[in-house]
């Protein structure tokens, strides 16, 4: 089949700079729509997934599978799972057992403030170091238990709402009528407790008038999670639930799927619209070539190598707006944090997110031509020279 050259539809994506523009905008547009959708769910997924520890088992109470928040067990319980369950990890004498309380409480940036911020806060001892090792202090120190002490999250400032500024080392939050000095700043990349506030364990205890927890939270050594189920339910004085850790967050992301199956539509929806937009710009700018592509016949060039002329136009200009999108999302969008209800989240722009995105800028391409392509070749090659 004889094709026409490259260069001519190199050439012809200068006839018109403002087709030329108008259509790169659109695929940047539609792009960037779909990365930005595709980094939110998977900057939620991965948020939920990292969150789990594979070798860790949370003790929590029964009927609460679904929420800590809501979880209440016994003081007792640390203790009595560590003495009882053989294999837990150890080391240098301590368990990895970390007794923790999970809660959510409004807090203020000061005493008088008018503004109440919702806040997801985590009781917690010295041992969540070892069952949490996702977790590295990046500036300062951990709280001490009596001095009304807290660290914050890299991401709390964004499920605040707040000024950044106003949680650096040495700022200080209000909650039970006192301040809590901010002495440290954690980060727990791609993870829940990112946007969490940790207070020492018994100084959120009094805080909140609250003498039970929420959960433990243990690492498996040569212990199984059998061994641990087993023991749980046969403390039914106890009425615990033993579960993965991980297994608790992947219930979470099914909880939550709803939310992003409404994302993906509203991208598809909004997609859509840019992609008949899109298709007014080329159809306008190919339909009225119904002459020259008629001429091109003429001069014995078939339908095919036309088709394939079109498409290579096509393609590349929406593949320079792929790419315009690419980089803005590279730029702007990856990392950037998103509040939801259980803290808050991280935008990725990952390898998948860039291959859906081109996929898509792929899709608008071909889709795209298909309409003028029908107007300019359906006609007689007679008629067609006539048009126009």
């Amino acid at each position: 089949m004889r094709l026409l050259p490259f260069e001519y539809a190199v050439r012809n994506l200068g006839r018109s700079p403002l087709r030329l523009f108008a259509s790169i905008v659109g695929g940047v547009l539609v792009v960037l729509l779909v990365v930005a959708a595709g980094a939110f769910v998977r900057g939620m997924e991965k948020s939920l997934t990292v969150s789990g520890n594979e070798k860790n088992v949370i003790l929590l109470g029964a009927g609460s599978e679904e929420s800590l928040e809501r979880s209440q067990i016994g003081m007792n319980v640390p203790t009595l799972v560590a003495a009882s369950v053989d294999g837990i990890k150890r080391r240098l004498g301590t368990d990895y057992v970390s007794p923790e309380v999970h809660m959510a409480l409004v807090v203020k940036a000061e005493r008088d403030d008018t503004v109440d911020y919702q806040a997801v806060v985590r009781g917690v001892t010295e041992n969540a170091f070892l069952v949490h090792p996702q977790v590295q202090i990046v500036e300062g120190r951990p709280p001490r238990m009596g001095e009304y002490e807290l660290m914050v999250g890299a991401l709390a400032a964004t499920r605040l709402d707040i000024a950044p500024e106003k949680l650096h080392v040495g700022e200080s939050l209000w909650f039970d009528n006192r301040a809590w000095t901010i002495t440290g700043q954690f980060t727990a990349p791609q993870t829940v407790m990112d946007a969490e506030i940790w207070v020492p364990l018994t100084d959120l205890q009094i805080a909140t008038r609250r003498d039970t927890l929420s959960c433990v939270v243990l690492t498996l050594g040569e212990a199984t999670i059998t061994d641990v189920d087993i023991w749980a339910k046969q403390r039914l004085d106890l009425e615990l639930v033993a579960m993965r850790e991980r297994d608790y967050y992947a219930s979470l992301s099914a909880f939550y799927r709803p939310i992003r199956m409404m994302v993906w539509a509203t991208a598809a929806l909004i997609a859509l619209g840019g992609l008949f937009g899109g298709l007014n710009t080329m159809y306008a700018a190919f339909g009225a070539r119904v002459r020259e592509l008629a001429a091109l016949q003429t001069l014995g060039y078939p339908r095919r190598a036309l088709i394939v002329s079109f498409l290579q136009e096509s393609l590349l200009m929406t593949s320079i707006g792929a790419i315009v999108a690419i980089a803005l999302a590279r730029l702007f969008l990856d990392g950037l944090a998103v509040r939801f209800s259980m803290g808050a989240f991280a935008l990725l722009v990952d390898a998948r997110v860039l291959a859906f995105g081109l996929l898509a800028g792929l899709l608008l391409a071909i889709v795209g031509v298909i309409p003028p392509l029908w107007r300019c070749l359906r006609l007689p090659i007679v008629e067609a020279l006539r048009s126009g």
